[in-house]
């Protein structure tokens, strides 16, 4: 292998400004290497320990992104370099991408640990603020990555605690209730019992209670319009048969499915002398019926809602397994409920007969919050969001689109860009998208795309379906 006169190491602009010592060094230490059409100049993801300069030729630039090469640069210019270009950092670097010659191609070559010394031993002050930029930077985006988290769990945290304050509130409200209407059956009980009702109507009265607590469970909501007519023709039977304050009765059997033909067959069982009371107990048994299916179906939203939060946390689960993403998108909707303004529209369009993914899944849940919680932020108080699932080939995807404004052209580039925020200064991290980005792209080899235009912008997450080869992970847990 040859290498390069001093003069002709000039000729390169990268080293074009160096004193005579410093060329007549770097014309000792690099050497000239070639490649043929074709052939790999350096691999993506190996250690990086050369720094190369293109001489002469045409190379290629690649990225691997979910298992495909994607070209990102394609030049012929005289001086450009790649490779090592990190080397004076002390951390283990390797190659970020990597370069292909498109035609037979020429380098002046540098070994990594010659180009560290040189850019250390040349440039300190240079070198002191590189590492100060690359250190601060790296830093601060954990830092303000990790306040970023926890505003956004707050916030969450924040709506949850009002959806589970519902349901808690009705049970206790229910609860309350539920206690009087019991006092009002033992006294009722006490007036059926007084020895007026023979063994006979007793048990029927028995029977009709236990049928009107099976009709209270089987009972369909009716319409306004429908559940008014029906406690007016209640109330005016129950007036008919001297039964006072009719219209306090009727809408709960109503609400418990009774109607005046039931009733009928409650005067034919027992008679009108002790209608009254056996009408009023029957109430008391369809009310405490229904206070308790509230106080159940309470119980059942809070069970839900924990669920839902348990879920979206990860907390007891495996950092990676194999997860249904449509529950993890509904677990992180749940957390978004109490944030949703009243004019926003939620729309889910889930493609049937998704596959279980290989995921991350408390990550994939932060990825869905990002871009949730964007989309909301660009629609403010009206719009629709729509939360959408599919399947391309080997890939799962997975769209969160907004009728916002849109992402103006000249920013869009830079949206992924650690900090780069269009929000005003203390309303945004700039570090959502880039979250987002390296969990997607980086941890899950993935990628993520954006379209937009004023009134629709749709960020597009594809995921593998397949684990990457020697990761194995761990199958979800039973619910």
């Amino acid at each position: 292998m040859t290498g390069l006169t001093p003069a002709e190491v000039r000729t390169l602009f990268l080293f074009e400004s160096l004193d005579d010592r410093q060329v007549a060094w770097l014309a000792e230490h690099g050497r000239v290497e070639q490649r043929t059409a074709g052939e790999a100049v350096y691999a993506e993801g190996e250690p990086a320990t050369c720094f190369f300069v293109l001489l002469a030729g045409e190379v290629r630039l690649c990225r691997t992104i979910h298992g495909e090469e994607v070209e990102i640069l394609r030049t012929a210019q005289r001086g450009v370099y790649g490779g090592a270009t990190q080397a004076y950092l002390d951390d283990q670097q390797i190659y970020r991408n990597g370069m292909w010659a498109v035609s037979d191609a020429e380098f002046f070559v540098l070994p990594a640990e010659t180009f560290a010394h040189a850019v250390r031993s040349w440039f300190p002050m240079a070198m002191h603020l590189l590492e100060g930029l690359f250190i601060g930077m790296r830093d601060t985006q954990t830092v303000v990555g990790e306040r970023e988290r926890l505003v956004a769990l707050g916030a969450l945290s924040a709506g949850l605690t009002h959806e589970l304050n519902n349901p808690a509130s009705a049970a206790v409200r229910a609860a309350s209730a539920l206690r009087d209407r019991v006092a009002g059956m033992r006294h009722k009980l006490a007036m059926i019992a007084d020895g007026r009702l023979d063994g006979r109507r007793l048990h029927a009265l028995v029977a009709l209670q236990e049928e009107a607590v099976e009709r209270a469970a089987k009972a369909c909501a009716l319409s306004p319009l429908a559940t008014s007519d029906a406690e007016d023709e209640l109330t005016d039977w129950l007036d008919d048969q001297g039964i006072a304050a009719g219209w306090e009765l009727a809408p709960t059997l109503v609400a418990g499915g009774l109607d005046v033909a039931w009733l009928d067959r409650v005067r034919a069982e027992l008679g009108t002398d002790d209608l009254e009371p056996a009408v009023r107990w029957l109430t008391y048994t369809v009310d405490t019926e229904l206070l308790m299916r509230e106080i159940a179906d309470a119980a059942t939203r809070v069970s839900k809602l924990v669920g839902a939060a348990k879920q979206y946390s990860q907390l007891d689960r495996a950092p990676y397994q194999v997860v249904d993403v449509h529950e993890l998108l509904d677990a992180t909707l749940v957390m978004f409920k109490g944030k949703l303004p009243p004019g926003v529209r939620l729309v889910r369009e889930y493609a049937p007969a998704l596959p279980p993914i290989p995921a991350y899944a408390a990550e994939l849940n932060q990825v869905w919050t990002n871009l949730i919680d964007n989309a909301l932020g660009a629609m403010g108080d009206e719009g629709t969001l729509t939360v959408r699932t599919g399947r391309v080939d080997d890939q799962l995807t997975v769209e969160v689109a907004d009728t916002g404004p849109g992402i103006p052209a000249a920013v869009r580039p830079r949206i992924f860009e650690p900090f780069f925020t269009t929000k005003p200064v203390g309303e945004g991290t700039g570090l959502g998208l880039d979250i987002s980005y390296r969990i997607v792209v980086n941890k899950h080899h993935g990628d993520i795309r954006v379209t937009s235009e004023p009134g629709r912008t749709v960020f597009r997450v594809l995921l593998p379906i397949t684990p990457a080869p020697g990761v194995a992970p761990e199958a979800a847990p039973a619910p």
